[in-house]
């Protein structure tokens, strides 16, 4: 589930659309992410005493299922390049938290097949 809430700034279709899109790309690719809670907070900083840019920020929480606790913030002078930045992000963490899992799921197997190997050597000696 994936929940959107715009922070210092008018809430827009358009952005909504755009961070559905690009997150909807991530949870086809992590399927594990279908049971996690997205958290996503689109905001704009703006100084009332100070002139210069707006600076968009763009968090991502992820709560429950098997990424929970992730939590990325990016900032950008556009909204869409901030979001970019954190999907990219996303992406990292996430391929990294997947290969982590693979290896222990490997390295679980090869340590089980050890000891099954061991095993038969006892009983055939």
């Amino acid at each position: 589930m994936i929940k959107i809430v715009f922070k210092n700034m008018d809430s827009s279709e358009l952005a909504r659309e755009a961070v559905k899109e690009r997150l909807e790309t991530l949870v086809d690719k992590f399927q594990l992410l279908i049971k996690s809670r997205i958290l996503v907070t689109l905001e704009m900083e703006n100084s009332p005493n100070q002139a210069g840019p707006d600076l968009f920020k763009v968090s991502v929480q992820v709560s429950g299922g098997l990424y929970g606790g992730v939590r990325i913030t990016k900032s950008a002078s556009n909204l869409y390049a901030a979001l970019a930045e954190v999907v990219d992000h996303l992406l990292v963490v996430f391929n990294r938290f997947s290969d982590k899992i693979r290896v222990k799921n490997r390295n679980k197997s090869r340590k089980h097949s050890r000891v099954l190997a061991f095993s038969t050597d006892l009983v055939v000696s």
